[in-house]
C-alpha cells in the first residue's frame, strides 16, 4: 500500500481505478442511475467518498466508463479464449461459449446497457455497438479466409455477421430479462448447432434447391 501522503505509483492508480470501476458497475446495476451515490460507490470499493472523487469528479463520467470498462473486458475475455484456437471455424464457436460465460458470469454489464440506452439515449452509438464496430474487422477476416477456403458459403460477410451478432445479443438479452439459467457452455452448443447447421434436414434441403432451382 502507498504511504499517506504520497501519490500512488502509476500502477496502484490504474489497479485502483479498475477496482472503483468494477464496484460502479455492480452499484449502478443494483440501484439504477438515479438511485445511485457516489458515496455508495465508495463503501462498495473500500474507499472514503473523497478518495472516490479524485479519480471520478461526477457520477455520470463514472457510469459512462463503466459502461465502456464492461465492454472492453468483455472483448478481452473473448479474445484471450479464441486466440489460443488456430482453426478459424474452431476460434469462432470458442468466442461464441467465451461470450455466454462473460455474461452468465457478469450479468451486471446487461443492467448497465439498459441503463445507458434509457438515461444517455443522446449518445451517438451505446458502448457496446461502438466497441463491437472498431474491433469487427478481425472476425470479418475470419470469416473472408473460411469462404475462400470453401468452408463457408459465399455469402455477404456482412450478413454472416449481423445474424450471428444480432442472435447472440438476442440470446444475452433473453437470458437475462427471462431469468433463464442454462450453462453457458450448453446454450453455446445449440447457438453452434443451430447456426452452423440450420435447422432443415438434407433431404428439404434438396427438395428446395430442386424446387428454386
Amino acid at each position: 500500500m502507498a504511504q499517506r501522503g504520497r501519490p500512488l505509483h502509476p500502477h496502484s492508480r490504474t489497479q485502483r481505478r479498475d477496482e472503483i470501476l468494477a464496484a460502479a458497475a455492480r452499484v449502478f446495476a443494483r440501484y439504477g442511475y438515479a438511485g445511485t451515490e457516489m458515496q455508495a460507490v465508495a463503501d462498495e470499493t473500500g474507499i472514503a467518498k473523497g478518495t472516490l472523487y479524485l479519480y471520478y469528479k461526477s457520477k455520470q463520467q463514472l457510469f459512462l466508463d463503466a459502461v465502456d470498462r464492461g465492454v472492453l473486458r468483455m472483448k478481452e475475455f473473448i479474445h484471450t479464449a479464441a486466440d489460443q484456437v488456430d482453426d478459424p471455424l474452431e476460434r469462432i464457436e470458442t468466442a461464441i461459449i467465451a461470450y455466454m460465460k462473460y455474461f452468465a458470469d457478469h450479468p451486471e454489464q446487461v443492467e448497465l446497457w439498459v441503463i445507458e440506452r434509457a438515461v444517455f439515449r443522446d449518445r451517438q452509438t451505446p458502448a457496446y455497438f461502438r466497441h463491437r464496430e472498431a474491433g469487427i474487422e478481425v472476425w470479418h477476416d475470419l470469416l473472408r479466409r473460411l469462404i475462400e477456403k470453401g468452408r463457408l458459403r459465399d455469402i455477404p460477410i456482412s450478413r454472416i455477421d449481423d445474424v450471428l451478432c444480432d442472435l447472440l445479443y438476442g440470446v444475452m438479452m433473453t437470458n437475462h430479462f427471462s431469468g433463464r439459467t442454462r450453462p453457458p457452455e450448453q446454450q453455446a452448443r445449440d447457438v453452434i448447432d443451430i447456426a452452423f447447421h440450420g435447422i432443415l434436414s438434407d433431404r428439404e434441403r434438396r427438395r428446395r434447391a430442386k424446387r428454386n432451382s
